[in-house]
C-alpha cells in the first residue's frame, strides 16, 4: 500500500463516518415532523423485524404529523406496537388504512435531553475519526518500515492525516451546531 492509497482510505471512511453521524441526526426529533424520524423503527412484521419504511410509506402532511400508510394493512397493528416500542414519546393512532401520528410539542427539558444525545453522537464520530487517524498512522510506519519511501515523504503523510482529522471532525462540529439550532428552535 502507498501513502496516497493510505491517505484516500483513511478520507473515505472519515467521509463515512460524517454520513453515518448524518443519519443519526435524522432519527432524532426536533420540533417538525420529519419521516426519518420514524424510518428506521423496527417492526415485527412476517416473522422478522424489519424497518418501518421497507413496510409502509411515510409522509408529513402537516409540520407536526406524520402519516404511515402500511403496503399490507394486516401490518397496523405490529407497525403501531413498533412505534410505541421506539421509545421516542410518540403516540400512533390507528386510521384504519393508515396511521396517524400528532407530534407533540416539546417540553424544554425534553429539548435539553435531545442536545445531549445529538452531543454523545459527536462524541462517538469525534472518537472513530481518531481510530481512523491512528489506523492510517500505523499504515504510514509500516510503509516506512517496509522502506522504498523517505521519512519526509512519511512525515508530510502524517501531517496530512491530521489535516484530514481536523477537517472532519470540524465538520461533525458544524453539524452538532445546526442540529443544536434545529432541536432549540421553538
Amino acid at each position: 500500500m502507498t501513502i496516497d492509497d493510505t491517505l484516500l482510505e483513511t478520507e473515505e471512511k472519515m467521509l463515512k463516518t460524517e454520513e453515518h453521524l448524518v443519519n443519526q441526526f435524522a432519527g432524532v426529533r426536533t420540533g417538525k415532523a420529519s419521516p426519518s424520524l420514524i424510518e428506521n423503527v423496527m417492526v415485527e412484521a412476517y416473522g422478522s423485524h424489519m424497518r418501518l419504511k421497507e413496510l409502509a410509506t411515510i409522509s408529513a402532511p402537516e409540520s407536526r404529523m406524520l402519516m404511515v400508510t402500511p403496503f399490507d394493512q394486516s401490518n397496523v397493528k405490529a407497525i403501531e406496537k413498533g412505534i410505541q416500542a421506539a421509545n421516542l414519546g410518540l403516540n400512533p393512532a390507528s386510521q384504519g388504512k393508515f396511521i396517524r401520528i400528532v407530534l407533540p410539542d416539546l417540553s424544554a427539558e425534553r429539548r435539553q435531553e435531545f442536545v445531549k444525545i445529538c452531543k454523545k453522537m459527536t462524541e462517538d464520530g469525534r472518537v472513530a475519526l481518531r481510530n481512523e487517524r491512528r489506523q492510517a498512522l500505523e499504515l504510514l510506519k509500516k510503509v516506512k518500515n517496509d522502506g522504498g519511501v523517505s521519512e519526509d515523504e512519511v512525515e508530510t503523510a502524517e501531517g496530512e492525516v491530521q489535516k484530514l482529522t481536523d477537517q472532519y471532525i470540524g465538520k461533525l462540529e458544524q453539524h452538532l451546531a445546526h442540529k443544536e439550532r434545529e432541536i432549540l428552535t421553538v
